[in-house]
């Protein structure tokens, strides 16, 4: 029985005034007794410290715009404030952690808590908006979507049998950039090769897709905005810049007419990408009708080799669960570009920055030399066999994740439950942020967290056995928890095998006295702002770059 019908009953029992009186102190009685008990409630409450300077409406979003960096904002109001507190984005409270004991509690104890993202307007007009199984909310739709992708495609299964693919993509590229500065040194924009390097790779892999052009048809401006590789490129780097950025309609409804926040632009981004990917699946429907023709549909589908579009042109046609949700063209075409979108750039700024490290660290890159000549030697190429021998370019890996990891901020997630993280309590609707780039710089867990030491995590260094996968919470690049890049044991592979090919072809040297520049520009990756422009040499016999 609630209040109100208790208050009632006992009224409907009172009629004399002496009564009314019994009554009246009765009422007040139970008030005091349970405005009490809230407000007892809520002194037990330990509230995480919010940061001050909020302003009405939008919190403290007005930090988080600007040109400073987002990870250094956060990661000085964490000096300030602590390992884990809280800011206002509009009106929905954020908790953002700094700190790996804090992000393991996150990621375990209440890794179910906060295993939901909240909607994005960026997605809305770019992408497919939940059908993208990356940002969905947690429920059935994301659950089967991941399924599929894992055994499809990122299985260790499934990438044996696509070794040969970016193996044969790497060996094109490392030719193509061998032509052309044969006769080296020769000043080379590496960043612009590595783009286009994972992208061929990556669209072969999830596409099929052979015809993207080359990196010397792509160097000249000419080409620019006639070439598809470049074109496509240049709609990912738009849509993770575009990403990046906290926007008030985020938080707060706001009329898209106005369009202070670029929707426009977005929309424009959206429509490129689309388009593409609509071309790509329309090739696909082409091909599977003219081999239905031929009779060789039924061999093709149970062949190896198809391409990640084509399992699902095959899973989605009697999926009725997932067709409840969106049609087939949608879930295949954004299940694809958050695929490329999530294997693609993220790779690139990664190997971007090794090369730059090393560039800048000429005693660690003539060690990453000595190592392949001793255990690969200068008559063959380096194979997928020789990594695990390598363990100071797997070091090499681990320190450029460590220092650039090529997401500084996690992606959102939102709290489904109140929960309890680092003795504080948690309402449900929070967003999650863990700042990867403050925890890999923590001096309580890295001696000189700001210096390239891949000896760290070399032979009878102190994080030797410190991995990638996100068991250990001192080093997550690729997150942890439910929500993790389901893509890492692809990235990793690609990552080694691509470095070690380059490593193992080619002499690096800065064009000047002066270090190649370092610094980061805003968005959901973590790229370099400027140019990597490097002289390149060969050192192998020429034979080796034309296998």
């Amino acid at each position: 029985m609630d209040c109100y019908h208790l208050l009632c009953t006992f009224h409907n029992q009172l009629s004399s005034p002496s009564k009314f009186i019994i009554g009246g102190l009765f009422a007040f009685l139970l008030y005091y007794v349970l405005a009490f008990r809230n407000n007892y409630k809520k002194s037990k409450i330990n509230n995480a410290p919010e940061v001050a300077g909020a302003w009405p409406i939008i919190g403290h979003l007005h930090h988080l715009v600007g040109g400073k960096l987002i990870h250094e904002t956060l990661g000085a109001m964490a000096d300030k404030y602590g390992p884990a507190f809280t800011i206002r984005m509009g009106p929905h409270k954020a908790l953002v952690v700094s700190s790996w004991e804090v992000a393991k509690e996150c990621f375990t104890t209440n890794d179910m808590v906060f295993n939901s993202r909240p909607q994005q307007v960026a997605i809305k007009h770019m992408g497919y908006g939940a059908a993208m199984f990356g940002i969905a909310p947690y429920g059935p739709y994301y659950l089967e979507m991941r399924k599929m992708v894992t055994k499809e495609l990122l299985s260790n299964t499934r990438l044996e049998l696509l070794k040969h693919v970016w193996g044969c993509e790497i060996n094109t590229s490392i030719k193509e950039l061998y032509n052309k500065v044969e006769a080296g040194p020769v000043l080379v924009e590496m960043k612009r090769w590595f783009g286009y390097l994972t992208l061929k790779t990556t669209v072969k892999v999830i596409c099929g897709k052979q015809t993207l052009g080359d990196h010397t048809s792509c160097d000249s401006d000419v080409v620019e905005g006639h070439n598809e590789v470049w074109r496509f490129q240049k709609a990912l780097r738009d849509f993770f810049k575009l990403l990046g950025h906290f926007r008030v309609s985020d938080v707060i409804p706001l009329p898209e007419w106005l369009d202070f926040e670029g929707y426009e632009e977005m929309k424009k981004n959206g429509r490129e990408l689309d388009r593409l990917m609509e071309k790509w699946l329309d090739e696909h429907k082409m091909k599977k009708k003219l081999l239905q023709i031929s009779g060789e549909a039924e061999k093709k589908g149970q062949s190896d080799e198809r391409d990640f579009m084509d399992v699902m042109m095959s899973k989605l046609g009697d999926d009725a669960k997932l067709l409840s949700y969106y049609d087939a063209d949608t879930i295949n075409k954004s299940t694809c570009l958050t695929l490329i979108l999530g294997g693609s750039d993220t790779t690139s700024v990664s190997l971007t920055w090794a090369l730059c490290l090393l560039v800048n660290h000429p005693d660690a890159l003539k060690k990453a030399h000595d190592e392949l000549d001793v255990h690969v030697g200068s008559e063959r190429q380096v194979e997928e066999l020789d990594i695990k021998n390598l363990t100071y370019l797997q070091a090499i890996i681990k320190e450029t994740l460590r220092l650039y990891p090529p997401g500084v901020i996690t992606a959102p997630r939102i709290s489904k439950a109140d929960c309890r993280v680092a003795g504080y309590d948690i309402p449900a609707g929070t967003r999650l942020f863990v700042n990867i780039w403050k925890i890999h710089r923590d001096p309580r867990v890295w001696s000189d967290p700001l210096e390239f030491q891949p000896e760290r995590f070399y032979i009878g260094g102190r994080h030797e056995d410190m991995e990638l996968r996100g068991q250990n919470f001192e080093l997550i690049p690729f997150g942890s928890g439910r929500r993790s890049c389901p893509g890492t044991s692809f990235a990793l592979q690609l990552l080694h095998l691509a470095l070690a090919r380059l490593l193992h072809g080619f002499d690096f040297k800065r064009p000047s006295e002066e270090p190649i520049d370092m610094s980061q520009c805003q968005g959901l990756t973590n790229a370099k702002a400027t140019l990597a422009e490097v002289l390149v040499t060969p050192r192998l016999p020429s034979r080796l770059y034309t296998c």
